[in-house]
């Protein structure tokens, strides 16, 4: 038959591609032929620069902790940032308190 990916929704092998998108006419469905490029999981900062274990990154934004009166000023240095499970969030210590930060709020 063809070689048409099933539905990521109802997964259906009634599928069919229309130039750049795949469509399953039973659901409607619709998705990306290049799903190979969105399923980057490398930490990125906030100018795509690639993140590791042990960098040293700037925030970039004045940041309101919650559940605390904190606030992480714009151009605190972090070091020895930690990644987590998430790509899009990094583990540190700022002033002595374990603080998860997005990555989009910080440079290297």
């Amino acid at each position: 038959m063809s070689d048409f990916p099933n539905c990521s929704a109802c997964d259906s092998a009634n599928t069919y591609f229309d130039g750049t998108m795949y469509i399953c006419p039973d659901c409607g469905s619709e998705w990306s032929s290049n799903t190979d490029e969105t399923a980057d999981d490398t930490p990125r900062d906030s100018n795509g620069a690639e993140l590791a274990d042990g960098d040293s990154v700037t925030v970039i934004k004045d940041l309101k902790v919650k559940g605390s009166s904190m606030v992480i000023k714009r151009g605190t240095k972090v070091k020895s940032i930690r990644l987590t499970e998430n790509p899009e969030e990094v583990d540190c210590k700022i002033d002595g308190s374990s603080i998860v930060l997005k990555t989009c709020f910080l440079k290297k």
